[in-house]
């Protein structure tokens, strides 16, 4: 439990990954987030991993020290990020994947300039606004979520084959073959594994192909230490290391793609995959204390709302408030609820219609919502409307955080969006399908699979990208890589990464003590309060008093954090989810 007495009488000393005590006393300066400082400190409760060239976080072991060995063999932050995508793949089928998309902030020393990835899926050309619904007018959830037409046209594969191209150094070939070695040899299922296939066994063995992968010939379930082969999968990316990842949209891969989603009512077509483009945008940019923060833009949701929330939450003293309390956590579900009720209005695919950016991160247009909170009731989510603009001109997802020696970065969410998504894999593939169509609003009064709320800015089009809630993000200091993060979680990914930004800019503490602090959750509709368990008790008397609808959740997320002091990197995977590891860089062989 965390007490006011912790708060008010621990001293700290802070380094940038590292952050030597947990909670600062109120009067500490801001300067010294970021220092050098001794790394074995003990008045910290969770340590970081520490790397003296460079750090991987994600969240499977096998594919963080794959990265780690691009990173020792020479290559680049890119380079390594590739490998780790892949490799997520074959380690991680719930989350990782070739058969999904997502989002990316990559950060290029050489050039100091930051970039945002989308690749996320699209909408099928042959796909409608109203092709889940059926005679009676109600939605087909079955279709919606688990067959061929659920899923949009893939991005993984052209997202990681752009950055490659763009700011890696490394061959495609060398890449895959991590990746491709654990499919073809196998490797020993691990207790995450075994576990989490044994709860999704009834929607996998819905799909024959899937059930045929994921199970053993009579149906049984791998034993944790068994040897799990992936002979299909390892065509695929034997074809990706041979023929690069042009044949996943116009080659073998695609004709095989293209013949089980004609032969199951697929809406996905030869021409969709040959006409799919990454793109390159803009991040959300914003500013914290002293720090930039660059996130991942639209169709995103996540970078401007946390950009908009940490633009309320510094019009009140929340690192005086202290970690935990009443008055801060009120605080921080007061903006959250504002800040979700903006996203169901204003965001779309942004090359479909205008968002503004400028206004709901404007820091003017903070201050009047902040102005807004009252530190003795809650608002009811009925009586918050997305705001008004016109005066302020100014699920299962996974994610992974690598930054090299050189100062590159790479922070990168992708998902199939349901856990193992679609449950659908393609007879010869060996990979999951998304069930991304899920991410678009199927009418303004339906919310989606987690809750949220939309507009007709983001109904099924063709062409068009579905509204995410992914937040790569990027803190930046003086132009350089601060901190990485990013995290699964459906609608909880935007608030899982607030809160560790808050945790480690605001209330001083290490990225481990950060991550592993208890969080909380609120995204306007439905108007409850989620908590974790580890506040205290009587701080949740407190906002029970004053209107809120707590229900205790379970874990939030799992964040995947990377941060530099100038000196040493540092990194931590959340304890959440079992299975992640973070691993530092030593000393990389062919680095001089």
């Amino acid at each position: 439990m965390i007490t006011r007495s912790a708060h008010c009488s621990i001293k700290v000393v802070l380094s940038v990954s590292l952050v030597l005590s947990v909670w600062p006393t109120s009067g500490q300066s801001q300067t010294n987030i970021g220092q050098s400082s001794v790394i074995n400190e003990y008045n910290a409760i969770h340590h970081p991993v520490v790397g003296h060239k460079g750090m991987v976080s994600s969240q499977n072991a096998a594919a963080t020290r794959v990265g780690v060995e691009i990173l020792e063999n020479g290559g680049n932050a890119v380079d390594a990020a590739v490998a780790v995508g892949l490799t997520l793949a074959v380690t991680l089928p719930r989350a990782g994947n070739l058969g999904g998309g997502g989002f990316m902030l990559v950060h290029i020393a050489g050039e100091q300039r930051t970039v945002a990835i989308d690749f996320r899926e699209t909408a099928p050309a042959l796909s409608s606004p109203d092709m889940f619904f059926g005679s009676d007018g109600e939605v087909d959830n079955t279709e919606y979520r688990s067959t061929h037409k659920s899923s949009a046209i893939p991005g993984t594969i052209a997202g990681l084959d752009h950055i490659l191209r763009r700011y890696g150094t490394m061959e495609w070939a060398d890449l895959v073959e991590p990746a491709l070695r654990l499919a073809r040899e196998g490797f020993p299922v691990t207790e995450d594994l075994a576990n989490n296939l044994r709860v999704s066994k009834s929607r996998l063995m819905m799909n024959p192909v899937a059930a045929s992968i994921f199970y053993k010939p009579d149906g049984q379930e791998y034993e944790v230490g068994e040897i799990f082969q992936q002979p299909q999968l390892a065509w695929t990316l034997d074809q990706l290391k041979t023929h690069g990842a042009e044949t996943f949209y116009q080659g073998e891969i695609a004709k095989r793609l293209i013949e089980g989603m004609n032969n199951h009512n697929g809406l996905i077509t030869m021409e969709d995959l040959k006409n799919y483009s990454v793109v390159e945008r803009e991040p959300v940019r914003g500013t914290f204390r002293n720090f930039n923060i660059a996130a991942m833009s639209a169709p995103s949701s996540g970078g401007m709302a946390i950009v908009q929330m940490l633009n309320i939450l510094e019009n009140f003293p929340i690192r005086d408030l202290g970690y935990g309390s009443a008055d801060a956590m009120h605080i921080m579900t007061e903006s959250m609820k504002l800040a979700y009720a903006d996203r169901s209005k204003y965001l779309g695919d942004p090359d479909y219609l205008d968002i503004p950016v400028e206004k709901l991160t404007s820091k003017v247009y903070a201050k009047h919502l902040a102005e807004g909170i009252s530190m003795e009731n809650a608002r009811s989510s009925d009586d918050i409307l997305p705001g008004d603009l016109s005066p302020y001109e100014s699920a299962e997802t996974t994610n992974y955080s690598i930054l090299d020696e050189q100062g590159n970065a790479v922070v990168n969410t992708y998902t199939l969006m349901a856990s193992y998504g679609s449950g659908v894999v393609v007879e010869g593939l060996g990979f999951l399908m998304n069930n991304n169509m899920g991410n678009f609003t199927l009418r303004p009064d339906i919310p989606d699979p987690f809750g949220l709320m939309g507009s007709v800015d983001n109904q099924i089009m063709p062409g068009r990208r579905p509204v995410s809630s992914m937040t790569p993000l990027m803190v930046l200091r003086d132009g350089v890589p601060f901190l990485l993060t990013g995290s699964p979680g459906g609608s909880k990914i935007i608030t899982t990464n607030l809160q560790l930004l808050v945790n480690v800019l605001e209330h001083g503490m290490n990225i481990a003590d950060a991550t592993a602090a208890p969080r909380i959750h609120h995204q306007w509709y439905p108007d409850r309060l989620e908590v974790e368990s580890g506040f205290s008790p009587d701080a949740l008397r407190i906002l029970t008093g004053r209107g809120h609808n707590l229900r205790f959740s379970a874990g939030m997320g799992s964040l995947q954090t990377v941060l530099f002091d100038g000196e040493l990197y540092y990194g931590y995977s959340d304890p959440r989810r079992p299975g992640a590891m973070s691993l530092g860089v030593q000393n990389p062989r062919n680095w001089q």
